[in-house]
């Protein structure tokens, strides 16, 4: 257990283990200065030199007497908090994602601080005081100075600006080698609080009398007369002068043009009027509604109650409610009462898209004790939040997967919304987890529980329910008596032969495009794939259009005209020519969102058309904007990728349409079935959300036959879980094995594989033919010009000691990490890898 002792005997010399924000295997151990040695507590944030010129933000783990035995330990430099801002269970579970994710806390501790809860060092200059020699500066360089003289200091980026240079490198060290200037690390902290500047009047000023007396001996001075006369007109303190204590916002004399802001200023300094500032939450700007109501059906009311069962007995309980039952009135319930209790919530949300809507609902139940926390929020908003559930505001917080590192000290309750979604596994970097598993963890450490809820489950979860290590409560019936959506599968081998297609568009498809507009409704079509075109080809000699840095085709985007890279970001002007053969038969394959969008605007050029995809939403209200245009009607086709088939909840959308079907199915991973059955069937979800209005789903495929497909139509959850169940335990695969998986990158082909294959040699004894596999390149053998090979372990749950395996596979990388005859190689370990 942690040591949270902060108080020492005077004289007693104190030693902080510290977490640093860096992926080293240890903590660090660091002086105490005498001066903080009463105030430095476990989890409290300080700043300390690392290495020769880093300056970086680390957290308290231990606080002892005990001196490091090979290094001499540095003094902590600053103590930025009071009061601890990483709680005891915080620390607790930063070891245990480091420990279960292979991967070291420092790591973990990077990802779950947000940004501006680190401090920033930034490199400035200032003059050196013995500094004498001024005839040895060129013009350049005394222009430099006495820019310095007049400021103090100044930072790399202000003398790039002063001598327009680009590389100002060798000027400093021109001025360094002179002994002119002297080069230091400015800290700098993040976050800044918002501020609001206000003034109000003097107290000498507030009785009717006095105010009187001020507004006559300032009728020689109209202007500041003015400036008095609209305070009181927002502040009527001669009627309540308690009122005066608020003030009055600064911006509302700037924004009237009529007043004069000297005036104003003139009034301060006679001590009339008095100016202060207060600091305000950002999320006051978030209107808040009063509690409303919610009215469960009984079918809801069964699902709570059954829920409330299962919790006397199990720690996590899984909802599986069809598309559209009305699990978030549910959640709402269960959130009630949780927080009736007085004990916290998070739930959790896959997309950063979902908040938008689900938000707008929540908010109007439960007010401003609710918390946001996604990565579109600034640096600030995000340590308001992280304060607000340290100081209690905030005992209710919605979030996507990084919200489970947040301080709670009392979860009650964490729920997982669409707790299939991949978007909970984080990939890079380390800690590659999942937010889902670390939230069941979480719960247990807090002695809370877990409703993990979804239409489609993941096959993992589904197994542990239906053999009792979670309990189950199935929703099956539609919210409001809204029926299941009817499906159309179009075939569109036949379409193309009877040349009725149009582009990517089907004549069934465009029929009901147009019924939707002639009847004003809305129409959502899926296309798991952005950009215009996946990429380029030329028709003569078939060149495609590649990345330089990886084993893939470019996506061709129209309206930026380039060529780009999904896995690094290359960008390339789109080429006039065919680069390989010069000829200008130079075409698109394929067809992504963009291309939709563009497409849709020529085939119905009155129809109000979106696009919701990764590159249409990176502003921060993108998201929002684009749900609500749709949401009041102001879109009639809303186009989009996997976004558009979690969770959103639209009155008016009848049809979906469902493009390019056969590559969701046919990917070539054990786990493709599972997750194309759950994107269809949540994107179907979309149509006929309420009573009266049946849904219809158009899906556009080669083969109409498939069994998948004919499960999806059905919506036939329990079939497809049966089927790939029976083929997981045949050959091994999850629930009935723990994967891990193990990449080794190297810029050289030959030296990763060389790599891959001495750390499979050294696994394959101890652990077996059976459990390794590989190494062999990945579907993408080359990514930002490291060349990638893998090698996936299978552990099976009942037969291997899962801790003992992942310490001799840690092991074993380490050995490969350290042999020199194989520098520079990299390996990641991926844990119940994805």
């Amino acid at each position: 257990m942690l040591s949270s002792t902060s108080l020492f005997e005077e004289e007693t010399t104190l030693f902080a283990d510290l977490i640093l924000p860096v992926p080293i295997p240890s903590l660090f151990t660091y002086r105490v200065p005498r001066e903080m040695s009463s105030m430095i507590k476990v989890g409290a944030r300080v700043i300390v030199q690392f290495g020769q010129k880093r300056v970086i933000t680390a957290v308290v783990a231990q606080i002892h007497s005990n001196p490091p035995v090979k290094y001499q330990a540095k003094y902590i430099l600053e103590l930025l908090d009071d009061e601890p801002i990483v709680t005891a269970r915080q620390l607790d579970l930063f070891y245990w994602v480091a420990d279960y994710y292979l991967c070291n806390i420092g790591e973990v501790l990077n990802v779950a601080l947000p940004a501006g809860l680190k401090i920033t060092s930034q490199s400035r200059i200032q003059l050196n005081p013995e500094f004498e020699h001024e005839d040895l500066l060129t013009d350049e360089e005394r222009v430099v100075i006495d820019e310095i003289r007049k400021h103090q200091t100044l930072s790399y980026e202000e003398v790039e600006r002063l001598t327009a240079r680009t590389n100002i490198t060798k000027l400093i060290k021109s001025l360094v080698g002179k002994r002119a200037v002297i080069l230091f690390e400015e800290v700098k902290e993040r976050y800044k609080p918002k501020v609001v500047r206000k003034v109000r009047l003097a107290q000498g000023y507030l009785s009717n009398d006095a105010l009187v007396k001020l507004t006559s001996s300032l009728e020689k001075n109209p202007r500041q007369q003015e400036i008095l006369l609209k305070y009181l007109s927002f502040v009527p303190v001669y009627n309540n002068p308690d009122l005066n204590l608020g003030g009055l916002d600064k911006t509302v004399f700037s924004q009237d043009k009529s007043l004069s802001d000297a005036a104003l200023q003139t009034l301060v300094k006679k001590g009339i009027f008095e100016q202060f500032e207060i600091f305000i939450s950002r999320f006051d700007e978030i209107p808040a509604a009063a509690n409303g109501p919610i009215a469960l059906t009984e079918h809801q009311q069964e699902a709570s109650r059954q829920i409330h069962e299962h919790f006397q007995q199990k720690e996590v309980v899984l909802l599986h409610g069809i598309t559209g039952s009305g699990k978030t009135e549910v959640y709402i319930e269960m959130i009630r009462q949780v927080l009736a209790s007085g004990s916290q919530v998070l739930f959790l949300l896959p997309e950063i898209a979902l908040t938008a809507q689900i938000v707008v609902r929540l908010r109007k139940v439960f007010g401003d004790v609710m918390g946001i926390y996604h990565s579109k929020f600034s640096d600030n908003e995000r340590v308001e939040v992280w304060k607000g559930i340290l100081d209690g505001k905030f005992q209710f917080v919605v979030g996507v997967r990084s919200a489970i590192f947040l301080p709670f000290d009392n979860l009650g309750l964490i729920i997982v919304d669409e707790e299939h979604e991949t978007s909970y596994k984080q990939h890079d970097p380390a800690p590659r987890y999942n937010a889902r598993d670390v939230a069941v963890i979480l719960a247990y450490m807090h002695k809370g529980k877990t409703l993990l809820g979804s239409a489609t489950p993941s096959l993992e979860s589904y197994f542990h329910a239906k053999n009792g290590r979670y309990g189950l409560v199935e929703m099956k019936e539609r919210f409001g008596n809204a029926v299941l959506p009817a499906f159309e599968l179009i075939d569109i081998k036949k379409e193309k032969k009877s040349r009725k297609m149009k582009n990517e568009f089907s004549s069934v498809l465009l029929d009901h495009l147009r019924y939707n507009l002639e009847h004003k409704e809305q129409t959502i079509l899926f296309q798991n794939r952005r950009g215009y075109s996946p990429y380029l080809q030329c028709e003569e000699c078939n060149w495609i259009s590649q990345c330089t840095n990886c084993d893939v085709s470019l996506t061709y985007y129209m309206r930026m005209n380039e060529l780009r890279c999904h896995y690094c970001g290359h960008k390339e002007e789109v080429p006039r020519t065919c680069p390989n053969c010069g000829s200008i038969r130079v075409k698109t394959m394929g067809y992504g969102t963009e291309k939709i969008e563009d497409e849709l605007h020529v085939l119905f050029p009155e129809a109000r058309v979106q696009r919701m995809d990764l590159d249409t939403t990176r502003a921060k209200n993108a998201y929002q904007q684009i749900i609500q245009d749709f949401e009041e009607g102001g879109t009639d086709i809303l186009v989009g990728t996997q976004m558009v088939s979690k969770g959103l909840d639209f009155d008016n959308v009848s049809i979906v349409g469902i493009f390019d079907a056969d590559r969701i199915i046919h990917f070539p991973e054990f786990r493709a079935s599972e997750r194309a059955f759950q994107m269809l069937t949540q994107v179907s979800g979309r149509a006929g959300r309420r009573a009266g209005r049946p849904g219809k789903v158009l899906i556009q495929t080669n083969n109409p036959g498939q069994p998948l497909l004919e499960k999806v139509v059905n919506n036939d959850y329990e079939g497809m879980y049966e089927a790939e169940i029976a083929e997981r335990e045949k050959f091994g695969y999850p629930p009935f094995t723990r994967l891990i998986k193990v990449t080794v990158k190297h810029p050289d082909e030959q030296v990763s594989a060389k790599a891959a294959r001495a750390l499979a040699d050294k696994l394959l004894p101890n652990l077996g033919l059976s459990r390794v596999l590989g190494p062999q390149p990945p579907l993408v053998e080359r990514v930002r010009n490291q060349f990638l090979f893998d090698i996936l372990i299978k552990l099976e749950r009942e037969k291997i000691n899962f801790k003992a395996a992942k310490s001799f596979i840690q092991e074993k990388v380490t050995d490969i990490l350290t042999d020199k005859t194989l520098k520079s190689i990299q390996v990641v370990i991926d844990v119940d890898c994805l």
